[in-house]
Order: C-alpha cells, then sequence, then structure tokens
C-alpha cells in the first residue's frame, strides 16, 4: 500500500443532488467568496484562502460545500486541500457554477 496516496473525503453522487441543494449552499455570501477564491487558486486549504473570516469558519463553510458537491476535498498528510468539482458540476448542472462565477459580486 502507498503510504503517499491521496484520499478523498466523502462526497456526494451529483447524481443525486438536487439543484436546490447545490443553491443552497452557495447562496451564503462567504461561501461565494470561497469558490471565487478556489476557481482563481484552483485548489487550497483554508489557512491558505483569502477569505475575511476565521479559519474555522472556512474549513465549516469548505465542509458544507462539499456535503452539497460543490467541491471536492482531499486528505495529504496534515492539510486537506479543496477544489471545485467543477467537471462534475457542469455535467449535472450545464452552465451553473461559470454563471455564478461570472456574475459580478454586490457593491459593499
Amino acid at each position: 500500500m502507498d503510504v503517499t496516496a491521496d484520499f478523498f473525503l466523502p462526497q456526494p453522487d451529483l447524481a443525486r443532488v438536487p439543484l436546490s441543494t447545490v443553491m443552497q449552499a452557495l447562496a451564503d455570501p462567504v461561501r461565494l467568496q470561497i469558490i471565487r477564491a478556489l476557481d482563481q487558486a484552483g485548489e487550497s486549504t483554508c489557512t491558505a484562502l483569502d477569505v475575511p473570516v476565521k479559519v474555522s469558519t472556512v474549513s465549516h463553510h469548505l465542509g458544507k460545500l462539499r456535503e452539497a458537491g460543490v467541491v471536492s476535498t482531499r486528505l495529504v498528510g496534515n492539510t486537506r486541500p479543496s477544489r471545485l468539482r467543477y467537471d462534475d458540476l457542469d455535467a449535472r448542472f450545464p452552465g451553473l457554477l461559470t454563471s455564478i462565477l461570472r456574475a459580478e459580486p454586490p457593491l459593499g
């Protein structure tokens, strides 16, 4: 057995995830910031994401995004890098993630 292999945290089969679950996960402003940051980074840990909340809050939101099928998270040693499930989401909900990522954030 290769002890350096990556292991992925459980994530749902998107064929079983309703659109409402994905939309609910993406409705939170912090989660939108997280997916935009992941889109730019490709993959990142909660400590490396530039989001103006505590690391524990980022970790919580990444968990919610993973449970909704929006991100995948792998275990690499003591780190848990996450990335968008872009291709999976696009296959299930064509254009959804692209539309959300391209939408202008609200004026603050």
